[in-house]
C-alpha cells in the first residue's frame, strides 16, 4: 500500500493484510439511490440539477453520513451487509491486480485513459462504462467522482504500526479516494489520498458499495 513517488501522506510503501471482500462494479447511481428517497430519505444536494441527475450517473451531493445511511437501508432490505470500504480495501480494489502503478489502465500517464479526451473536457460526472474498467472490471476507480471511505483521515497513518488497519477515531475528516470531474486534472493516481469533513455534500463526491465475503 502507498507510493514512494507520491505525496508525504502516501509514504512509506508498506504491506497490509486484508480479508476478502465484494465490491460493486460502479459507484452507486442516481437510479439505485432513488428508492432510498421513496423510503423517506431527503434528496441529496443537486438532485434536481440536470447536470447531475441522469439515472446512470453516479449519485453526488451525498455526505459521508448519507452514504452510511444508504448502506444501512439497503442492508436492511437485502440482508447483505453493505458498507463503505476501508482505505486499504479501496486501494487494493483500484489497482485491479497490478502492483506499483499509478493508473489502472495501460500507460504511465492519465492521458493514456481510453476516454481521456472526453472525460478531461466534461462538465459533469459521466456514466461509467467498460472503457473505464480496471483489471478486476471495476469502473472509474481513478476518475469521475471521489468516493467516501470508512476511515478517518490520518496524514501520518502509514508511519504508524498496523497502518491501513487503524480503527476510526475522530480526526475531523474522512478519507476519500478517486478522481473528480471537477478538478483541473480529472484523473487521480491510485495511491493518492484525499479527505473531507463527513457532513459536506459536494457535486463531485459519491460512493461505492462494499461487503464482506
Amino acid at each position: 500500500m502507498g507510493s514512494d513517488r507520491g505525496r508525504p501522506d502516501e509514504k512509506p510503501v508498506h504491506p497490509v493484510e486484508i480479508e476478502p471482500f465484494h465490491v460493486a462494479v460502479s459507484p452507486v447511481t442516481n437510479a439505485q439511490f432513488a428508492p432510498f428517497l421513496i423510503a423517506g430519505q431527503d434528496p441529496p444536494r443537486f438532485w434536481e440539477d440536470q447536470r447531475f441527475n441522469a439515472p446512470a450517473q453516479p449519485v453526488v451531493g451525498v455526505s459521508w453520513f448519507d452514504a452510511i445511511a444508504y448502506c444501512e437501508w439497503l442492508a436492511s432490505k437485502t440482508g447483505i451487509p453493505y458498507r463503505l470500504p476501508f482505505e486499504a480495501e479501496r486501494e487494493y480494489a483500484s489497482l485491479g491486480g497490478l502492483e506499483g502503478v499509478d493508473w489502472p489502465w495501460s500507460g504511465k500517464h492519465w492521458q493514456d485513459h481510453p476516454r481521456a479526451d472526453h472525460i478531461a473536457t466534461a462538465d459533469r460526472p459521466h456514466s461509467p462504462d467498460a472503457a473505464c474498467a480496471n483489471g478486476y472490471g471495476l469502473r472509474c476507480m481513478a476518475e469521475n467522482v471521489h468516493e467516501w471511505c470508512w476511515d478517518w483521515y490520518y496524514p501520518d497513518a502509514y508511519s504508524e504500526r498496523n497502518a491501513g488497519e487503524l480503527q476510526p477515531t475522530e480526526r475531523g475528516r474522512k478519507v476519500s479516494r478517486g478522481g473528480s470531474w471537477r478538478h483541473a486534472v480529472r484523473f487521480t493516481r491510485l495511491t493518492a489520498r484525499a479527505s473531507l469533513s463527513p457532513e459536506r455534500r459536494y457535486n463531485d463526491f459519491g460512493f461505492r458499495l462494499y461487503a464482506n465475503v
